[in-house]
């Protein structure tokens, strides 16, 4: 019988999925580790093993196919293992402005960035409240709290989801000992801006807009099931300036600020 818990985090294979991979194996986790790429997570599986002498089960799944989320539970459950805490944080971007893009490519972002994440939290939190403990970290942006932006038009408004998604489901699940956390990282050193063809615009952006994706893991660790701490997590000073701007400006104000700027970190209309 394992006597470590298990967490299941999508997304893994680089950025912060594989931070959240190394940091929870190094605090005592096994871990279940998804993403499409599966030698990218085999190599990460082999790293983690062979530093931390965890079991690190490999699920290569993509998250815009209906039956993947279905197909990694019961991966898991044939390990004879139960998931103690779910990190959503599989995701992407759509470049561009919205009527300019194919409906299909939309179609599968919202499998991967809603769907996916609500199914995958609806068939592991039961076994979370019989426990009565571990929980869930889903993976949002300061996206979600600041008024939508023109390009990749989706993308705040699903991080939004997973915000209240997120604070719903803490409601539902703290008198049973379940942790939900919304993390809402800013713009984070990975792969993402690479994959979604905006790294040219994002790096004229000044330094101190930037966090490492190791400060977002350790700062979210280290309040996940903390007594107190909140459910939407904003890592860093910068990003906690700029939602709470967000949220004490006047809408039109804020509408407007994000109008102007939108072009410094989104691709827009060719």
């Amino acid at each position: 019988m394992a006597s470590r818990p298990l967490a299941l985090i999508t997304g893994a294979s680089a950025g912060i999925g594989a931070e959240f991979a190394h940091q929870m194996a190094a605090t005592g986790y096994d871990l279940a580790l998804s993403a499409r790429r599966r030698d990218r997570l085999e190599t990460v599986a082999d790293t983690l093993r062979a530093e931390h002498g965890c079991e690190c089960l490999v699920i290569p799944a993509d998250l815009a196919d209906p039956k993947a989320p279905k197909l990694i539970c019961d991966t898991v459950a044939e390990h004879g293992r139960t998931v103690d805490v779910l990190v959503n944080n599989a995701g992407y971007a759509i470049a561009g402005v919205y009527h300019q893009t194919d409906w299909d490519d939309q179609a599968r972002f919202l499998q991967v960035m809603v769907t996916a994440v609500a199914e995958l939290s609806h068939r592991l939190l039961p076994g979370m409240r019989a426990a009565g403990q571990g929980g869930i970290i889903n993976v949002a942006s300061l996206a979600g709290i600041v008024p939508g932006s023109s390009g990749h038009t989706l993308y705040a408004a699903v991080k939004s989801f997973m915000i209240s998604f997120s604070e719903s489901l803490a409601m539902e699940s703290a008198a049973r000992g379940v942790t939900i956390q919304a993390l809402c990282p800013g713009f984070t050193y990975s792969e993402f801006h690479d994959v979604v063809g905006t790294r040219d615009i994002v790096s004229k952006m000044p330094d101190y807009m930037w966090m490492q994706a190791e400060d977002v893991v350790r700062i979210s660790l280290a309040q996940f099931g903390k007594p107190g701490a909140p459910v939407m997590l904003v890592p860093g000073r910068f990003n906690r300036f700029i939602a709470m701007l967000s949220r004490k400006l006047p809408y039109s104000v804020a509408f407007s600020l994000v109008r102007k700027r939108s072009g410094e970190f989104r691709r827009q209309e060719s």
